[in-house]
Formats: C-alpha cells, sequence, structure tokens
C-alpha cells in the first residue's frame, strides 16, 4: 500500500469513528431524556395516587373481673401504607404493649384489665396510602412453580376458609375462566349477586361452605367466601381487616388480597368500599387470625364507634379497580 493511499484509508476509519461516536453520543442523549420523561411520568402518577385517610375507632369494656384483652385497631405499615400519625389511648390508664403477631408482625396491644369497672379505649391515625395501580388485563395469575416460599402457606385450608370442600364447586363454577385478576373480579361478582349481605345472619362459628349453604353473611363472610375460591383455584388468598373509606355503616371491615402478577392486589366481595380506601389493619389466614379483640376473662363490649374518612374524597374516585397497597 502507497504511502497516500495509506494515509486516505487512516482518513476514513478516523472520519468513519466520528460518526459512529456521534452516533452512540446521540443514542445515549435519547435514551436519557427517554428515561427522564419516563421517570417524570412514574413521580407524577405517584404523586397523583397517593392520598391520606384518617381512622378512628373507640371500643367501651364493662369488665367483672380481671382479664387480658387484646386489641387489634393499630393501622399496618406496608410499602405503599404508612402512618404520618398516631394516638393510642386506655381510660382510666393501664399498663399495655403494643406487640407484633404473626407471620405478617400485626400489631396487637395487650392490656392487663386488673380492675373491674369500665374501660374506654380509642384510636385515632392518620394514614398515607400510595397504592399501586395496574390495568386488569395485565394482572394474571402466578404459575404454582413460580410462587415465592412465603405465599404457599396461602393456599392452604384454614379455620373459616374450607377450601377443600369447596374445590369441586368453585372448579364448576370458575375453573373454565382465563387466568388473570378478572377471575377473581367475577368471584367477587358472583358473591356479590348470589350472598345477601344480612347482620346478624351469621356468628363466629360460620364458615364459607356455611355461607355458601345459607347464602347470607356479612364482610368477613363474604372474604371468607372469596378465599375459599381463589385457594381451591391455586390462588394464594388472605384475609385482611382494617377501616374503609364510604362504609356505610362505618365498621371495621374485612376484604382480602389474592396473589397476582407477583403482588397482593385487594379484594371486596361486598363491593360497599372503594379498594383504594381500604386501610390495612392486620392480614391473616382468615377472620381468627385478626379479631379486633380478644378477651381472656370477663369482658363485655358495651360501644363500638368505627370511622374512616379520606381527606380527598377524589382520589377515591380517581382509582381504578385493580389495587395494592401491600
Amino acid at each position: 500500500m502507497t504511502l497516500k493511499r495509506f494515509a486516505t484509508a487512516r482518513f476514513t476509519a478516523k472520519l468513519l469513528l466520528e460518526y459512529r461516536t456521534s452516533k452512540f453520543l446521540q443514542t445515549c442523549w435519547e435514551l436519557r431524556s427517554t428515561r427522564r420523561v419516563r421517570m417524570r411520568l412514574r413521580s407524577s402518577k405517584k404523586d397523583n395516587s397517593m392520598h391520606a385517610v384518617l381512622a378512628e375507632s373507640k371500643l367501651v369494656y364493662d369488665v367483672a373481673q380481671p382479664t387480658i384483652l387484646l386489641v387489634n385497631l393499630m393501622a399496618a405499615s406496608t410499602g405503599r401504607q404508612s402512618i404520618k400519625s398516631e394516638d393510642f389511648r386506655v381510660y382510666p390508664l393501664v399498663d399495655y404493649r403494643v406487640l407484633p403477631v404473626g407471620e405478617e408482625q400485626n400489631r396487637i396491644v395487650r392490656l392487663a384489665l386488673n380492675e373491674p369497672g369500665r374501660y374506654e379505649i380509642s384510636y385515632q391515625a392518620k394514614i398515607l396510602l400510595d397504592p399501586f395501580t395496574a390495568r386488569s388485563p395485565d394482572v394474571e395469575e402466578t404459575d404454582y412453580a413460580d410462587l415465592p416460599p412465603d405465599v404457599l402457606s396461602y393456599l392452604n385450608p384454614s379455620r373459616y376458609c374450607e377450601s377443600d370442600r369447596l374445590s369441586n364447586f368453585a372448579m364448576a363454577e370458575f375453573g373454565g375462566m382465563e387466568r388473570n385478576f378478572d377471575r377473581v373480579d367475577s368471584i367477587c361478582n358472583w358473591i356479590d349477586a348470589q350472598i345477601e349481605y344480612l347482620p346478624g345472619s351469621t356468628n363466629s362459628l360460620t364458615t364459607a361452605s356455611d355461607v355458601l349453604i345459607q347464602r347470607t353473611g356479612v364482610c368477613r363472610d363474604f372474604a371468607h367466601l372469596g378465599i375459599s375460591f381463589c385457594r381451591a383455584l391455586g390462588i394464594p388468598a388472605r384475609y385482611v381487616s382494617g377501616y374503609a373509606c364510604l362504609l356505610d355503616p362505618p365498621d371495621f371491615h374485612g376484604f382480602f388480597e389474592a396473589y397476582l402478577s407477583g403482588q397482593w392486589y385487594l379484594f371486596d366481595p361486598t363491593r360497599l368500599a372503594p379498594p383504594a380506601g381500604l386501610v390495612r389493619i392486620g392480614t391473616g389466614r382468615d377472620a381468627a387470625d385478626v379479631a379486633f379483640a380478644t378477651i381472656w376473662g370477663k369482658a363485655e363490649l358495651v360501644e363500638k364507634e368505627v370511622l374512616a374518612t379520606a381527606i380527598s374524597a377524589e382520589a377515591l374516585e380517581e382509582q381504578g379497580k385493580v389495587v395494592s397497597t401491600a
């Protein structure tokens, strides 16, 4: 190769390198700009979805003898539910301890009521909810082989959720549906249509099978039936107790979560409260794990007040029905 041809080839290679470098830098800049836009969109969505809820509850007991009382009133803290402020009080003053209980570390307050008399227990909190929302077609059931170890126990039958006894019914009614969010939503629609919401129609012994037979129940019964159907279909499901915005009349509320697309999504078969306004208190296999009160001794509940209010009611209306706050 002559010196002239060598110089020409070297100059050409230099131009090609500069061109490729320029294109590379341009591509990097475009990717960086696109990423910034996406980050701004995500930040904007997060800011728009976050909202605050004021939760209040009061329990009044007449105690006839020394009693140990466990109460489950305090809101939980999760990745998408945080406590801005809270105040727990007992009158007259008694010793109490806040205990993290169970796999989900539910915050149970243990009180020693050593003297007979009337006791008033109150709780107030400001809770920030930052719900994750998604389009229902994008939320699918997770294959059994891909389920993480910590959710496997929520496939098993439990005290109130006899998924083994209801498996044939669940498969016949819902087994042929597409395996995604809409199947669980269809389960909730079926419960809402087929089970009458009738306060006083069930008690602490009523199971999901009983509810299916008698076709009446309250929020916890609706949740137990939904959980049982989900577990029978191979969908991990768990019970959640909490406060609920727009619930009429106001009370503690029972609903459930199903594990889909790698996370827990909220469902309320009663259709009495928007999912984005549900505030978690406790989580368990069924209502036995998260009762609002457990009594060892002799005490009678004489008054109960519960209220949950969204500071921005518009935030509840703007949320879609596919919601996760776990």
